[in-house]
């Protein structure tokens, strides 16, 4: 029996294997597939290839016979690099390489969280609060709003009232604390000065 030579290549999901037998003939050339067994004879040529390094699909391999080599076409059962054609035991460059490869991969793109709680009170500490001595402007709407609310909070019923219609009523431009005044009529709408008071949209 004369073994023949042969070489390989593969993808995750196939196998080529190309056996140099020259000017075979394509009636005499006998591919048997099994699951982990592969045997190629061609007269007194033979190549058997046992145990597989992985399951194939007999059903779906298959040859092509060439002028110069006969391709064989192995189908994986399941996805991923054998390495080597024959094998019981994994491979060694299955066990460095391929974790090696994944390592790297997953450090490259791996991105890292970030921590937007430590970055909110990082912004905040660095800021600064200005008081009112320094900047007039200083605490904006957040201050004035803080104090109306603690004086509508701590005022009596009349108090009360007597803000809440001199607001409604002026449109906002009013605030009175005074019930005996306000509550004699309607309290009139008194834009700032250099502005001109509409209604919303008109």
């Amino acid at each position: 029996m004369t073994t023949l030579r042969h070489e390989f290549y593969e993808t995750d999901d196939k196998l080529t294997i190309s056996v140099f037998d020259k000017g075979a003939d394509p009636e005499q050339v006998s591919v048997k597939f099994e699951p982990r067994r592969l045997s190629y004879k061609n007269g007194e040529k033979e190549l058997v290839l046992e145990p597989l390094k992985g399951q194939i699909d007999p059903e779906a391999s298959g040859y092509t016979v060439g002028k110069v080599k006969v391709e064989i076409r192995l189908v994986k059962m399941a996805q991923g690099r054998w390495v080597s054609l024959v094998g019981d035991s994994p491979d060694p460059m299955t066990t460095t390489v391929i974790p090696q490869a994944s390592s790297s991969t997953t450090t490259t793109t791996r991105k890292p969280k970030k921590n937007w709680e430590g970055i909110t009170t990082e912004i905040l500490s660095a800021e600064k609060e200005v008081t009112s001595d320094q900047d007039p402007n200083a605490g904006g709407d957040a201050t004035v709003n803080s104090f109306f609310q603690k004086l509508y909070s701590e005022a009596d019923e009349d108090t009360k009232r007597a803000m809440l219609k001199s607001y409604q009523e002026s449109g906002g431009t009013t605030l009175s604390t005074n019930w005996s005044e306000v509550g004699k009529g309607h309290v009139e709408v008194k834009p700032p000065q250099g502005s001109e008071w509409k209604k919303w949209g008109a």
